[in-house]
């Protein structure tokens, strides 16, 4: 694990100071990124989230798909927790905390947004950080890669409908056209984008050119990363000044969903007799997120300044660290398992 994947609390933290300061000494500046905008798209983030992701999308081998009916028990629990049991979760989540627990201190509209947001974090399965909660877990390589996979392709399809269900379910008005874009530009075209690079780069299957292609790729892909979340936190500058325990009110239920999904995946894997090195990375899938879409897709549907924008973004804080702490209670629970 990397310098900047053990240390990303620390750095995203930095960048919304960061935001945060930018944001209220210079908010004309703000402004005018604010107003690039086509379709709904802001070009800025979506140049900046593309650099997130289009490195994550190289890194997924399709050819893996072959091996789909090896131990396919692993896979059935990640996708039944992704697809069946996450989404809707974080959505009974959401409204429990917003529009019950939290109601007091939170305004209906913005309660709403953050519910929103928390969807989407929701319906987004992790793609690329899985591969070092894997590593870390002493995770089968191999089969990692065909559940990524396996979970991009669905998400081709299942994202947009699940997504505009448990948003219409929540009163949430869902602007199809803008959502279905999203996706489109998000996933369908990243992916597509991944998969010629990998072959091109791939060629003599020894990784070479792969491996240097993606090492020269990774500063953008941070940087990209950090200034996603120095804009967004921006934008959001003099609401979280006026307003400072929206992180805390938003992390409180992102916290519960994240270590209450990771319990009912390790108890099943086990009751289902799993290896370890196939249930820890299905259990790592099946609990984290898939960030960077749900950032960009909040943006998309809602907008900048949005609290939807906002509980994306906390969830980038909140992610690492409670992953880690899922890593570290694996490995010392490895002697459950057969």
């Amino acid at each position: 694990m990397g310098l900047f994947e053990r240390y990303l609390s620390v750095w995203v933290a930095l960048a919304i100071a960061v935001g945060i300061v930018a944001g209220s000494i210079m908010p004309d500046a703000f402004s005018l990124i604010a107003g690039f905008e086509y379709a709904h798209v802001n070009i800025v983030i979506a140049v900046l989230i593309w650099l997130m992701i289009y490195p994550m999308m190289v890194q997924i081998d399709f050819s893996s798909i072959k091996d789909v009916g090896k131990k396919p028990k692993g896979l059935v629990l990640t996708i039944v927790i992704n697809w069946l049991i996450k989404p809707f979760t974080m959505a009974l989540l959401g409204w429990l905390f917003f529009k019950g627990i939290f109601a007091d201190f939170v305004d209906p509209q913005t309660a709403t947004e953050y519910i929103a947001g928390m969807i989407l974090l929701g319906v987004a399965p992790c793609t690329a950080m899985v591969f070092v909660w894997s590593q870390l877990t002493k995770g089968d390589a191999n089969y990692t890669l065909v559940q990524v996979s396996i979970n991009d392709i669905i998400m081709i399809f299942a994202f947009a409908p699940i997504a505009g269900l448990l948003l219409g379910v929540t009163d949430i008005t869902v602007p199809w056209d803008t959502l279905l874009l999203s996706v489109v530009l998000y996933v369908l075209i990243p992916l597509v984008a991944g998969a010629i690079t990998r072959k091109k780069l791939d060629k003599e299957d020894d990784h070479t050119r792969l491996n240097h292609f993606l090492k020269v790729m990774k500063p953008y892909s941070i940087i990209g990363l950090l200034a996603t979340v120095a804009l967004l936190f921006g934008f959001q500058s003099q609401t979280l000044i006026d307003n400072p325990e929206a992180i805390v009110l938003i992390a409180i239920p992102l916290l519960i969903q994240t270590y209450g999904i990771f319990a009912i995946a390790y108890i099943a894997a086990k009751k289902m007799g799993l290896a370890h090195n196939v249930a820890a990375p299905a259990c790592m899938i099946a609990t984290s997120n898939f960030f960077e879409l749900a950032v960009a897709v909040a943006i998309s549907l809602f907008g900048l300044h949005s609290g939807a924008a906002l509980a994306t973004v906390v969830g980038v804080l909140v992610e690492v660290p409670v992953m880690l702490s899922l890593v570290y209670f694996a490995n010392k629970t490895r002697h459950w398992f057969n």
